[in-house]
């Protein structure tokens, strides 16, 4: 990436030379040049929201920022791009969204998020922390910053334009008014599942923003619990991907024998499953790990992991994600232990799960969706 200060070689986490995705887009470029061209002053407290995959804060490593990051797996590759950069160890401060964001900002950058919530929630957040002079900018591609992303900036923080667009991207340019009446934060989000829904009926979900489908079950999760394995004698079970949670609180409820670890990249997903399974008074232990997929878990120490994988990375399509996590889930089962998917039928996952495991079968199926079964042998 070419940036004022000089060209930056980037890679996302984990690297994988067959990647062809970037770790920028036009967008971190053009963000950049504006506070060059601007000569926006850097010399107070700098915070950057969203960083992709550190982009953002490594070009800016010289001026101590602060990134916030909702993802793991960013900021890992957060870690790797400052350290191939020579940046010292602490002269960026790595904070997730669920750490306290400083107590002033001077310059806050934020790169748009897909979710609106997580947006709205971050920015809420941030809104004590801003004052008169703060210097705040957005960024994003054409596609990303609609007519709600920007009245979001304007009833948060204050008065708020874009600019022109280049190369699909746009910025977004707030002038604070610390003095706006600001709405109280709605997240998390807590609302009651409906009768029909196996061992979940009638529990509590909390959704912190950001989280897949926060307002209510979606239709895939909806039907994954139609169709969970039944039966006692689970020891270990991974809900992998796990999102708000909902999908291993009932494993637990109908296992209170089995110990369940709930991972995801995310740390509002995490936050949101531990919530989630608190809230209900599950009687079994578990375990909530924010990390990538199934990496530090034990080779044959699992009985089940349920997984609905993700298909998107950002805004590229990839099955990248989905192929690591069935790898790791084969490696992580021990002899006899199985691996359940839910997705869209279009996926071909069972593809997958052929190739590595030798063996898929449909335990359910509707028009959009599919369970599939496969069996470490």
């Amino acid at each position: 990436m070419t940036t004022p200060w000089g060209a930056l070689a980037l890679t996302r986490f984990p690297e994988d030379p067959r990647d062809r995705l970037r770790a920028w887009d036009a967008s971190d470029e053009y963000l950049l040049a504006h506070l060059a061209e601007q000569d926006v002053p850097l010399s107070g407290t700098v915070v950057v929201v969203g960083d992709r995959w550190g982009a953002l804060v490594t070009a800016l490593a010289a001026h101590r920022p602060t990134q916030i990051t909702d993802s793991w797996l960013a900021q890992e590759a957060t870690r790797a791009n400052l350290a191939r950069h020579g940046v010292e160890p602490g002269a960026v401060r790595l904070l997730t969204t669920q750490d306290p964001p400083p107590a002033r900002i001077d310059v806050l950058l934020v790169r748009v998020p897909k979710s609106l919530a997580l947006l709205e929630d971050q920015l809420l957040r941030l809104a004590p922390s801003v004052h008169e002079g703060t210097v705040v900018v957005g960024t994003g591609m054409v596609r990303e910053i609609h007519t709600s992303t920007l009245e979001l900036f304007g009833r948060i923080l204050g008065p708020t334009r874009t600019s022109l667009a280049k190369r699909k991207a746009r910025l977004i340019f707030c002038t604070p008014e610390p003095s706006v009446e600001r709405p109280a934060n709605p997240w998390p989000y807590t609302y009651t599942l409906p009768d029909g829904v196996g061992a979940v009926s009638g529990s509590t979900v909390v959704n912190h923003a950001g989280v897949f489908c926060a307002d209510r079950l979606d239709i895939g999760t909806r039907f994954f619990l139609a169709h969970l394995p039944g039966g006692r004698g689970l020891r270990r079970v991974v809900d992998l991907g796990c999102g708000n949670g909902v999908v291993g609180t009932a494993v637990a409820l109908a296992n209170p024998e089995a110990e369940v670890l709930f991972v995801d990249e995310s740390f509002q997903a995490v936050a949101s499953a531990e919530a989630t399974f608190k809230a209900n008074g599950v009687p079994g232990q578990a375990e909530f790990r924010v990390g990538d997929g199934m990496a530090g878990v034990p080779a044959g120490s699992v009985d089940l992991v349920l997984n609905n994988p993700p298909f998107h990375s950002h805004q590229a399509t990839t099955d990248a994600t989905a192929w690591r996590m069935f790898t790791g889930a084969r490696r992580a089962l021990r002899p006899g232990g199985e691996l359940w998917v839910v997705g869209n039928r279009h996926l071909g996952y069972h593809v997958k799960l052929r190739r590595l495991f030798g063996n898929s079968e449909v335990v359910a199926s509707d028009p959009k969706f599919v369970v599939l079964r496969a069996v470490r042998r």
